[in-house]
């Protein structure tokens, strides 16, 4: 499903895709800005952990759904079959496991450090929390890749618009891969 962009959009989807068609497993592709100095345009980032960097945290942990912490975990079975379907195609940049952020805005210099400092993420994006929240509430499994359009060095808007379409396609390449990892894994389970 395409769900647009912001939070709200990718909440809605995430919701109708377990309603209407009783999804048991969500995984998100898509893009999202290096915020760790290491990674490079196109390298990409599976998720270990999701939060919101523009949600008070205790909004989660106080409140419904009265989270033990801020993150989301991705599902660890996911996580597994994710590495699994990375080593067996190539890739165009490194693939990383770790944490990703999202707000409502587009991060360039303003806010960066900040974000930084008290999430330490790979990547930011504006999506990928409230899917995993969505999840987290239904219960349903969960994973995001996020091949990244912008970094530290190579910023701003011009720089996702010109890496979007072929950041897209390698997320949509590991989330097939990852779908036929979780293909083999069920006909070995018949």
């Amino acid at each position: 499903m395409f769900s647009g962009v912001c939070k709200v959009n990718a909440a809605i989807a995430a919701q109708l895709l377990i309603d209407v068609f009783g999804t048991d497993i969500i995984i998100n592709s898509g893009t999202a800005g290096g915020i760790d100095p290491k990674l490079k345009i196109f390298d990409t980032v599976i998720s270990s952990e999701i939060c919101y960097h523009d949600v008070t945290s205790n909004i989660l942990t106080e409140f419904h759904p009265w989270m033990k912490s801020i993150f989301f975990e991705a599902d660890s079975k996911l996580i597994e079959l994710s590495k699994s379907a990375v080593s067996k195609i190539q890739m165009c940049g490194k693939v990383y496991l770790g944490r990703m952020a999202t707000g409502e805005s587009f991060i360039d210099k303003d806010g960066r450090q900040k974000i930084i400092d008290e999430l330490a993420p790979l990547t930011v994006d504006m999506e990928t929390a409230s899917i995993a929240h969505v999840c987290y509430v239904n219960s349903i499994p969960f994973i995001s890749i996020r091949c990244v359009t912008d970094t530290i060095r190579n910023s701003g808007s011009e720089n996702f618009d010109k890496n979007c379409a072929k950041a897209s396609m390698i997320a949509k390449d590991i989330a097939e891969a990852l779908l036929k990892e979780l293909a083999c894994g069920q006909m070995e389970n018949q």
